[in-house]
């Protein structure tokens, strides 16, 4: 049976997600976060980096949320959680999978950080750069339910973890088209499944 590590508050969402989604039977470990905020030392012994999610299936162990998502999606969902492999529409999946960590990740946290200190940052760097971010991303959303293809794709799933960031930000009602598309998101059953056996994505506040 498929194991999920499970840290609270984490990536690990987006994996518990496609979880439900697929319908699979599969084993909860549940990990609850320090007083910090940090993983518990209990993940070390499941992974060397001490991270979540961590993913058992048989002899094969992953990490990566994205990585996770991609090989659940192609060994037990038949791929139905993408587009067709090269094609256009594909290529931009892929796209959107990777724009949630390399592009929008770095000034939410610069965001968040930079209200537990420094100042200058959060308004030099942090906030304008998510502007610039989020308002491309809100481009591409205008008028649609899902990021590509009219129905729910991984890309979607990725993409619910950085609404929670941005919320628990406190600057998600300043992008209402991201907002109304991850509010939407958080409305799936999929997705509420999740929430109520993984608890939410993120604490109302940092």
């Amino acid at each position: 049976m498929i194991k999920l590590h499970h840290l609270d508050y984490s990536r690990s969402h987006r994996v518990l997600w496609l979880l439900e989604e697929l319908g699979l039977p599969y084993e909860l470990v549940r990990y609850p976060r320090t007083e910090t905020f940090q993983a518990p030392e209990a993940l070390k012994r499941v992974h060397p980096l001490g991270k979540s999610p961590v993913l058992e299936d048989g002899e094969l162990q992953l990490s990566e949320s994205s990585a996770i998502l991609r090989y659940l999606n192609q060994r037990y969902g038949q791929g139905r959680f993408a587009p067709e492999p090269g094609t256009a529409t594909w290529a931009h999946h892929e796209e959107w999978l990777d724009f949630v960590e390399a592009s929008a990740w770095p000034p939410v946290l610069i965001l968040i950080f930079g209200k537990r200190g420094d100042v200058g940052v959060l308004e030099s760097r942090g906030k304008p750069e998510l502007d610039r971010v989020l308002g491309y991303l809100s481009d591409h959303l205008r008028g649609k339910t899902y990021i590509v293809d009219d129905r729910l794709t991984l890309a979607d799933i990725q993409l619910s973890y950085l609404g929670a960031m941005v919320a628990m930000a406190g600057v998600l009602d300043d992008y209402p088209v991201f907002k109304a598309y991850f509010e939407g998101l958080r409305q799936l059953p999929g997705c509420q499944r999740a929430e109520a056996k993984g608890g939410k994505m993120l604490p109302d506040k940092p």
